[in-house]
């Protein structure tokens, strides 16, 4: 007998898509530290559209329980450390789009390592270690580009799954 999924589980849930974007917020600091609840993909949207404050992406760093700022973290969220350090004197002040937007992709991945590993530590170490499902690539080493990301995103949905190839 082959096991199959419900049709009912095929579909994405409200409930579950606010949950999702509710711990990205979290990753970020919060309403605290955004300035607002996010309760929708269009506040996150909004967000992204005027710039997180710098302080997000403090925060999400400060709360790092592996990764620390280097070399993969930066292409992650596109900003060195030189620009980063320039940032941290002006925590109100809004990234940019392109910066905003990688700063959430980043927290949004790390979120869903962390539903999958069951642990923020155990999805960081996920993102450092190479993945055979990834050609042997370090996860984080792939989120500097669109095409990466999805790469990341199709893996980590193979494996919440419990396909791991």
């Amino acid at each position: 007998m082959r096991w199959m999924m419900p049709a009912a589980a095929n579909e994405i849930s409200p409930e579950k898509g606010l949950g999702d974007l509710q711990k990205v917020a979290k990753l970020l600091g919060g309403s605290r530290v955004l300035s607002r609840q996010i309760t929708s993909p269009l506040d996150a949207h909004d967000l992204l559209l005027h710039g997180l404050p710098t302080s997000a992406l403090n925060y999400l760093i400060a709360h790092l329980a592996v990764l620390r700022k280097g070399d993969s973290l930066e292409k992650a969220v596109g900003m060195s450390v030189r620009t980063f350090q320039r940032r941290k004197d002006a925590p109100s002040k809004p990234l940019s789009q392109e910066q905003s937007g990688r700063t959430w992709k980043f927290a949004e991945i790390l979120a869903k390592a962390v539903d999958v590993f069951g642990s923020q530590e155990e999805a960081e170490q996920w993102l450092e270690r190479p993945a055979i499902g990834l050609e042997h690539r370090r996860p984080i080493d792939l989120l500097s580009t669109p095409a990466g990301i999805e790469l990341v995103e199709d893996h980590l949905e193979r494996l919440a799954y419990g396909v791991y190839a």
